[in-house]
């Protein structure tokens, strides 16, 4: 049957991907041009996981197949993931790998699971972070549809955002840190997967990878409050889908929303610039102004640029950091060069990253999705993508969000957007 594309969608994650773009151009690229009056790419991070709420959970809820979803869910995400990850390790003789890296197996584990940050190990790519909160969002979806308590996402919200101010007020990083968490949570979640998905003891399985992620997202984040509070929005992505049919009240979001922008102002690890009171609220309301807006014009016809930005989104997430970096490595350091050379190698690599971006969608994403497709045996409409949200008529199909970046922080905030960090 034919889909039609949720284009106010796509235009989002359009913004949010030239958002988080921008974040990591514009410092080494035209640094006075880059604005501190608000963090460009926490912007884009934010806008991305209001989309991932108010799409997943829906969907899944709209098809009830969980093994669908996941099976979705992998050939949507890791064929791109694993080939920018193959690619970073083949010219790591030219751009080492990030110091951010542990060199032993439990950045295998890491990686394979793509909890990265919520089991304290850098990603491959610095753009890789965000990969873990969608993870985790996803485990603690599944156990909830199965327990049927998918529908309390705006007490979710809520519940959330409170956990970000308790946690940001009472730790500063990981209380569990070491190569364990990355060993143990890969081994919960392989067998556990394995379960949900050939429906062996599904539901127990879901809850213990549900219960998991919860842990890990409090226990063993890099940032605790950080991660608690992005899961916050997320659900309150999904609380204002369930507002938007008449299935819910939009007072929880309006909740959820005041306890995230109070959640760093006293927490321990809120050093860095971006979480200064007036730039988080900046922040924040700057993503929920475009999330509204987009929202108000949908149904009519958007620029066909910022739908096609939202079709390769996920690529253009995490394939334009490590181009940026190879750039840099062959022009050397641009930040005191004349403005019209900054302009010139700006538009220069803004055009290549375009165009790797729509190469990996072409011959990775698209057809490791139809392959995903036929084996699910859901040929006629897909689940969910992260970078890819299309749907029956008037019905929408998930879709992810994803990550972001390095810099020069506190000890144990290293990998997160907002940081301004040059891409050398």
């Amino acid at each position: 049957m034919p889909t039609a594309r949720l284009a106010w969608l796509d235009a989002l994650r359009g913004i949010g991907a030239l958002a988080v773009v921008a974040e990591h151009m514009l410092p080494w690229f035209i640094p006075q041009l880059r604005p501190y009056w608000f963090n460009i790419g926490v912007y884009g991070i934010l806008v991305f996981f209001l989309v991932s709420g108010y799409i997943i959970p829906v969907s899944l809820e709209r098809h009830g197949d969980v093994r669908a979803f996941w099976f979705s869910r992998f050939f949507r995400l890791y064929p791109l993931y694993l080939a920018v990850i193959a690619m970073v390790l083949a010219l790591s003789w030219w751009v080492p790998v990030r110091e951010a890296v542990p060199r032993d197996a439990s950045a295998v584990a890491a990686h394979a699971t793509m909890l990265l940050d919520v089991v304290g190990v850098g990603g491959m790519a610095d753009t890789m972070w965000t990969l873990s909160y969608e993870m985790v969002f996803y485990l603690l979806v599944t156990a909830l549809f199965l327990l049927r308590g998918h529908g309390y996402s705006g007490l979710l919200a809520m519940v959330f955002a409170a956990g970000a101010v308790v946690v940001g007020l009472v730790t500063s990083g990981a209380l569990v840190a070491g190569v364990w968490p990355a060993y143990v949570s890969c081994a919960v979640f392989a067998a556990g997967l394995a379960c949900v998905i050939t429906g062996r003891f599904r539901t127990t399985a879901a809850c213990v990878l549900g219960v998991m992620a919860l842990l890990l997202l409090v226990l063993s984040s890099r940032v605790p409050w950080l991660g608690v509070a992005v899961v916050a929005v997320m659900f309150a992505g999904t609380a204002i889908h369930r507002w938007e049919r008449g299935d819910g009240r939009l007072w929880p979001v309006a909740v959820t929303t005041a306890l995230v922008v109070i959640a760093p102002l006293w927490a321990v690890t809120s050093g860095w610039w971006w979480v200064q009171g007036d730039v988080w609220l900046t922040t924040i309301a700057l993503a929920g102004l475009t999330f509204a807006g987009g929202m108000a014009l949908r149904g009519r016809r958007l620029p066909r640029v910022l739908t096609w930005l939202g079709l390769i989104s996920y690529s253009l997430y995490l394939v334009h950091h490590p181009l940026l970096k190879y750039f840099v490595a062959v022009t050397g350091d641009l930040r005191q060069a004349d403005l019209p050379v900054q302009i010139g190698m700006t538009v220069l690599v803004t055009i290549l990253i375009l165009a790797g971006s729509a190469l990996t969608y072409r011959f990775v994403e698209k057809p490791m999705q139809e392959l995903g497709r036929r084996l699910s045996g859901r040929s006629g409409h897909r689940l969910e993508s992260p970078g890819d949200v299309r749907a029956q008529p008037e019905r929408p199909r998930d879709d992810g969000v994803l990550g972001e970046q390095e810099a020069e922080v506190p000890d144990g905030v290293r990998d997160h957007v907002g940081q301004g960090d040059p891409v050398g």
